[in-house]
């Protein structure tokens, strides 16, 4: 545990950081499996669980959680599994 009152400051916003972060890539991970799982099943929302899915990846990479390539590829990855399945 750090003595300098503004480490002890940078472990409490790192960690708090963590969470958020972790939280919003949880979040982007249950999106993306939804709208895989709609994918395979060939359900009706699909189309709108695409939405909800790029949605959270931009958010993401507004956001820097995830890098904005990464984003952008995967996007691609969704589309063109969408474009796949019509």
């Amino acid at each position: 545990m750090p003595n300098i009152k503004s480490a002890m400051k940078r472990v409490k916003v790192s960690q708090a950081k963590r969470l958020r972060n972790k939280m919003k890539k949880s979040e982007l991970r249950t999106a993306i499996r939804r709208y895989r799982e709609a994918l395979d099943s060939k359900a009706d929302n699909s189309e709108a669980l695409l939405k909800a899915a790029i949605k959270k990846l931009d958010q993401a990479a507004a956001k820097k959680v995830i890098h904005r390539n990464t984003a952008s590829r995967k996007k691609s990855q969704l589309m063109k599994a969408y474009k796949a399945s019509v």
